[in-house]
C-alpha cells in the first residue's frame, strides 16, 4: 500500500516536468539581444596648409633667350668698327668707353697698361700734348677669321692691321702689325677686356729706318775719314818735296 503513493508522486512530478518543457517550447520567445559593435573613430587627418602663392611681382623672371651666333658676331663687328674709327679720329673718350674696368693692353712699343685710366694716359701721351710722339695715325683692323665664341658673352679675335703713322718729326711709315683681343659682352654691348698689339721685330719700318740711318752714317764716316786722309797726304807730301 505504501508503494502506490510513491508511484503516484513520481507520476505527478513527471507530468509537471513535461508541462514545463512544453510550455517553454510553445511560449513567446525572448528577443535576441544584439550588442552593437563598438566602432573606434579614426583620428582626423592633419590638414596640410596650402603653400602660399608667390605674388607675381616676386616671381623669378624667365631667363632671356640666348642671342643667335649671327647676332653675337654682328655685335663684335660693330665693336671693331667703332674702335677703329675712334683710333683714326683720336677719339680717346670712345676708346675708354668701350673697354672693361680691368682691361690689360700691351702696346706696340712694349708697354703694358691696365684699367681705363692707364689706357687714357697712354693715348694722351702718344697722341696729344706738346710731348706727343705721333702726329697722326690711320689704321684698318682685319680679322683673320670669325671671332672664337668661348661662351655667349666671351670671344677671342685676332688678325692683322695696316697702319700709317706720321710722327711729330715728320717721319712717315707704314706698319703691318698683328693683334689679338678678348671681348666680353655686357648686356647687349661688347667691350674689350684685353688687347695685344705687336709687329715683326726683324722686319718693320723702324728697323728699316735704323738700317738706312746706319748705312748713311757709315757712308758719311767713310767720306770724312777719306777726306782727312787725303788732306793729311797732301800736307805731308808737300813737306817732303820742300825738304828735298
Amino acid at each position: 500500500m505504501r508503494t502506490r503513493p510513491l508511484i503516484l508522486l513520481g507520476c505527478l512530478l513527471a507530468t509537471v516536468s513535461i508541462v514545463s518543457v512544453a510550455s517553454a517550447d510553445i511560449g513567446p520567445s525572448r528577443p535576441r539581444v544584439v550588442r552593437p559593435t563598438k566602432v573606434v573613430p579614426e583620428p582626423p587627418a592633419e590638414d596640410t596648409p596650402p603653400e602660399p602663392e608667390t605674388p607675381p611681382e616676386l616671381e623669378a623672371p624667365a631667363e632671356p633667350e640666348a642671342p643667335s651666333t649671327e647676332v653675337l658676331h654682328e655685335g663684335l663687328r660693330a665693336l671693331k668698327n667703332k674702335m677703329e674709327r675712334a683710333l683714326n679720329e683720336r677719339d680717346i673718350d670712345t676708346i675708354v668707353a668701350n673697354i672693361t674696368d680691368d682691361i690689360v693692353f700691351t702696346t706696340m712699343n712694349g708697354d703694358t697698361v691696365r684699367g681705363p685710366d692707364e689706357v687714357r694716359a697712354y693715348f694722351e701721351t702718344m697722341l696729344e700734348g706738346p710731348d706727343r710722339v705721333v702726329e697722326s695715325v690711320t689704321t684698318e683692323f682685319e680679322p683673320d677669321d670669325l671671332s672664337i665664341l668661348l661662351k655667349d658673352d666671351v670671344a677671342i679675335a685676332f688678325g692683322q692691321s695696316d697702319d700709317h703713322y706720321v710722327l711729330t718729326d715728320g717721319t712717315a711709315m707704314n706698319v703691318v702689325a698683328r693683334w689679338s683681343g678678348t671681348m666680353v659682352r655686357d648686356g647687349d654691348a661688347w667691350r674689350v677686356a684685353s688687347f695685344h698689339y705687336s709687329t715683326n721685330m726683324f722686319d718693320n719700318p723702324v728697323l728699316d729706318a735704323q738700317r738706312s740711318l746706319m748705312t748713311m752714317v757709315g757712308i758719311i764716316a767713310f767720306l770724312v775719314v777719306f777726306g782727312l786722309a787725303f788732306l793729311l797726304g797732301l800736307k805731308f807730301g808737300g813737306r817732303k818735296k820742300a825738304i828735298a
